[in-house]
């Protein structure tokens, strides 16, 4: 049987969630804690890479395996063998050859900034501190032209080798919710780190160092160079996924939209 579990994490004490030989991932993590569940060896394929000290907000994991409890009670049985920085919220049986990378359609991830002179220890690790204010209209009028269809090699690092740097940006928006500015994006797909580096390209548009349609010329150069920084891990969630071909998920709207991500204060 194919089971799909919905799960969160806080992925501060983890060096991202695939399997690394010396290293604590979140891949590693949960498949020891279903291993020690079943009492049987177990893959678990993910939604998605997040690199070391990123967060999700919603997750989706799948394996394969034998098993007799309800898909209600599978939660808590899996939660019970996992630190408290993960939490399994859901499960559900799903057809055979269900992957939860290969049928998602959409993922967006949040970013968070805090602006302002004073940080908050609380939200250090959940949360960019950024010293200064910042202009969330410009910023709001920077993100929209990154959405579309369009080669994103200016706003990626050089990581694992892809057959193309072109993607699909179906929204991209700044916002103020409380004392944080949050940045979010949608796509079909994201090159390493492309959501940190159009975060640090539109802290850039909200400090005033660059025009919003700065962007379109930034986009074209195709140079790394030309674009803002990559910002620290600790402010970037996956938030929301789409799985449109798989209605056993539907019970967990999974792309309904929940606000401010890690129970930050706002």
């Amino acid at each position: 049987m194919n089971t799909a579990i919905i799960l969160s994490y806080d992925g501060t004490a983890y060096h991202g969630w695939q399997t690394q030989r010396n290293a604590s991932s979140v891949q590693q993590t949960v498949t020891e804690a279903l291993a020690s569940l079943l009492g049987q060896d177990v893959s678990v394929s993910g939604v998605g890479r997040t690199d070391a000290g990123v967060h999700a907000r919603r997750y989706v994991a799948n394996f394969h395996g034998t098993h007799t409890i309800p898909m209600d009670r599978l939660p808590f049985a899996i939660n019970a063998h996992l630190p408290m920085d993960i939490a399994v919220s859901g499960a559900a049986l799903v057809p055979d050859d269900f992957d939860a990378r290969f049928n998602c359609t959409r993922k967006e991830y949040t970013y968070l900034i805090a602006p302002g002179k004073i940080r908050d220890p609380f939200a250090v690790s959940r949360s960019y501190f950024y010293p200064y204010s910042l202009d969330v209209d410009a910023m709001q009028q920077a993100a929209q032209y990154f959405i579309g269809k369009k080669d994103f090699a200016a706003v990626r690092s050089v990581g694992t080798p892809v057959k193309s740097t072109v993607r699909e940006i179906f929204t991209c928006s700044v916002d103020a919710v409380g004392a944080l500015v949050r940045i979010r994006v949608s796509a079909d797909g994201f090159l390493y780190n492309m959501v940190r580096a159009i975060s640090g390209t539109l802290l850039y548009a909200g400090q005033g160092k660059f025009r919003p349609e700065d962007i379109t010329r930034i986009l074209a150069s195709c140079d790394r160079e030309q674009a803002g920084p990559t910002l620290p891990p600790q402010g970037l969630y996956m938030t929301r996924l789409w799985y449109d071909t798989t209605p056993e998920l539907d019970q967990f709207h999974l792309a309904a939209d929940e606000g401010v991500p890690g129970g930050l204060p706002i």
